[in-house]
């Protein structure tokens, strides 16, 4: 394939040398190179571009000046000087220099181990769907069904059939309208116009259509169902993440895992349910002025949330091995930790999570609400990326507004035509990254739009262990440790869970390159990784992060740690670690460009002195929140208490960005509840038409 935009010979020679330092052990049949051309070739041409311009930056005789004093070029090098040159960018005292080291090298790695032909060497199993369960702790659990339980059971694992694609997703296709079934111009008119289809967003539309409302609801991503969600990473990724998964701060410090498909993050989460806390609530309450959003009054709220979406506590015997490491080694230190609450019901224990269920077992949007909307009149376009909205009345409770829009292919995602959307009432639900981009894109931002981004800064510690426990099989995520989640007495602390292993994505996670990373990734099938997150936002007065559009329209993400919040991090940093000891590890290590490896408890004090500037610790994180939140100051907020935009009456947010703090435990409940009550708002003031 052709890329995009054709590198140079120098940048494709630049970029050969790379792969071959940073993936030394690529089989002779790998292609990585080509592969590497065809992944940009797929993607956007900005995105092209920019690799261009950093293999340019990386590769250039006057970076030989700066490192060696002569202008020597990187693919002149012999391999050893090579992979001191690599080395030298790694560990750059220069932080853009360390973000051109991460961009190329995450490239060139989660390319790779995306590929089938890189599985075999680490012990990589594939799709569920393709083969008979290979541990315990897959597949279906011995037993007679139960409604009480998350979990599929039969009499005989060891004689059920593999499970087939479920139906219910299967149907809501048929339903859905995709991109290239829309006519050039589209024009559509609706009493409420949902953009986003996520947990907020098919919670309102749900709600609102059950209400009586013409509800039109509008998704960026495309709608995959059955047999179409492979579980293959180069496949699924592209198609289920923002940005192809690729999506990051501006700095490549934090990458960030959000949902872009009909079914938002609740298409690939790892499914846990968590009330948001009692003192959390009461924080809002107090400080940002929230009405309706009592720990009391949302009781009852996240208790119909919790019915919809069959939520029940993960059975002691469906555990994964790493998550019971994680519960066996906090209670031998006689810390908190317990088995959670999942949305799932049916689940066959397949690991996929991440990738989307093909089995409709995970009781997400796309299962239960969105079919809730159409059975309600509600009418759904996927493939419809929302440019900007425009007033077309002015006066009123909510003057009528114009949802602009581009039609999209769903296989290319190249533009097809236009979409007009006229409603009154528009229900912002693209998330904390495109709803504040889509209200400054539509002059609609300023005071707090943009501002105050939380992510819930997370860093992973990996144990090596004597044992096979292929994280990459059963529920991901079926327990926590929240020891140490409300801090020192303030509500700003940290939580450890575990997350699932898949190689393209835990190849570009794991640090360093060449020979000492491939080590790591050999020991794939003894891996057990878990996950740091920090309730950020200890600084109330700091806003840490922010998103804002460029020239052209497109969203930058920038983001700092707090110091504080650096702290609670290397505190979480040496708790996992000393988790890992107490059950059993050989071997613990950092996601530090430099990782600390430590071989026993008395070593984990290294980690502070680590420290954790930017592009010298891996961060990621999958909870997005913050940038519109409800306040009482449209100078520092974005909404009302009521959950609408300041100045533009009946334009109301219910996503991630809405929320006035960070949560401090996994937001997608948190976000049901809250768009179950915004929704309810909208209701009770704009009745229906």
């Amino acid at each position: 394939m052709t890329p995009a935009l054709p590198l140079s010979p120098s940048r494709r020679a630049t970029l050969d040398a790379l792969c071959r330092r940073i993936v030394p052990a690529c089989p002779p049949e790998v292609e990585l190179l080509a592969e590497v051309e065809a992944r940009l070739a797929a993607g956007e041409a900005r995105v092209a571009r920019q690799v261009a311009l950093l293999l340019t930056l990386f590769d250039h005789p006057a970076t030989g000046v700066l490192l060696s004093g002569r202008p020597r070029r990187f693919v002149h090098l012999p391999p050893e000087e090579q992979d001191d040159w690599l080395r030298a960018w790694e560990g750059s005292g220069i932080a853009l220099r360390r973000t051109v080291f991460q961009a190329l090298r995450r490239l060139v790695l989660s390319t790779f181990y995306a590929l089938p032909g890189s599985h075999a060497g680490i012990g990589y199993l594939g799709p569920f769907h393709e083969r008979a369960p290979a541990h315990p702790w897959e597949g279906p659990l011995p037993g007679t069904p139960s409604d009480a339980e998350p979990v599929a059971r039969v009499p005989d694992p060891s004689r059920a059939p593999p499970p087939p694609p479920g139906p219910a997703t299967v149907l809501l296709r048929a339903a859905v309208v995709r991109g290239d079934a829309l006519p050039a111009e589209a024009r559509i008119r609706a009493d409420v116009c949902v953009v986003g289809t996520g947990a907020g967003g098919a919670v309102a539309a749900a709600r609102l259509a059950a209400a009586g409302h013409e509800v039109v609801v509008l998704e960026e991503g495309g709608c995959w169902t059955g047999e179409e969600l492979t579980e293959r990473e180069a496949e699924m990724v592209p198609r289920l993440y923002a940005d192809a998964g690729a999506r990051a701060t501006d700095d490549l410090s934090v990458s960030l895992l959000q949902g872009r498909a009909v079914g938002g993050g609740t298409a690939v989460n790892w499914l846990l349910m968590l009330r948001t806390p009692p003192w959390v609530l009461e924080e809002w309450r107090r400080e940002h002025g929230t009405v309706g959003m009592s720990a009391a009054e949302l009781a009852p709220v996240f208790a119909r949330v919790e019915a919809e979406t069959h939520t029940r506590p993960v059975p002691d015997d469906a555990h994964n091995p790493v998550n019971r490491i994680l519960m066996e080694g906090a209670a031998r230190l006689g810390w908190s930790a317990r088995a959670a609450s999942v949305n799932t019901r049916g689940c066959v224990r397949s690991g996929m999570c991440g990738l989307g269920c093909r089995y409709d077992a995970r009781r997400g949007a796309a299962v239960v609400y969105l079919p809730r909307a159409l059975a309600s009149g509600a009418r759904i376009y996927a493939d419809v990326r929302v440019d900007r909205l425009e007033l077309a009345e002015t006066g009123g409770a909510a003057p009528l507004k114009r949802v602009l829009g581009t039609s999209l292919d769903p296989v290319t995602g190249k533009p097809r035509g236009r979409v007009t959307v006229e409603a009154p009432v528009v229900v912002l639900a693209a998330g904390a990254v495109g709803t504040p981009a889509l209200l400054q894109r539509s002059g609609m931002g300023g005071g707090g739009v943009g501002k105050w981004l939380r992510l819930h800064p997370t860093s992973v510690v990996a144990g090596v262990y004597g044992r096979t426990l292929y994280g990459a099989g059963g529920i991901p995520l079926s327990a926590v440790c929240d020891e140490f989640l409300r801090g020192d007495g303030d509500g700003y602390g940290f939580w450890i869970e575990c997350p699932p292993l898949y190689p393209a994505i835990s190849s570009a996670a794991l640090p360093g390159f060449g020979a000492r990373h491939r080590e790591v990734m050999e020991a794939f099938p003894r891996l057990a990784t878990m996950i740091v997150l920090v309730r950020d936002g200890a600084d109330r007065g700091r806003s840490g992060g922010e998103v804002a559009v460029d020239r052209h329209g497109r969203a930058r993400i920038r983001y700092r740690l707090a110091p504080a919040d650096g702290r609670t991090l290397l505190r979480g940093l040496e708790a996992a670690a000393r988790i890992h000891f107490a059950a059993g590890a050989e071997e613990a290590l950092t996601l530090h460009a430099d990782p600390c490896r430590m071989s026993s408890p008395g070593e984990v004090g290294a980690i502070r002195r680590r420290g954790y500037a930017p592009n010298r610790l891996g961060l990621l994180s999958a909870h997005v929140n913050g940038t519109c939140r409800i306040g009482r100051d449209p100078a520092s907020s974005g909404c009302s208490p009521a959950g609408e935009r300041w100045g533009v009456p009946g334009l109301y947010v219910c996503d991630g960005s809405l929320l006035p703090t960070s949560p401090g435990v996994n937001p997608q409940e948190t976000i049901m509840a809250l768009a179950s009550v915004v929704a309810e708002g909208v209701h009770a003031r704009h009745g229906t038409s």
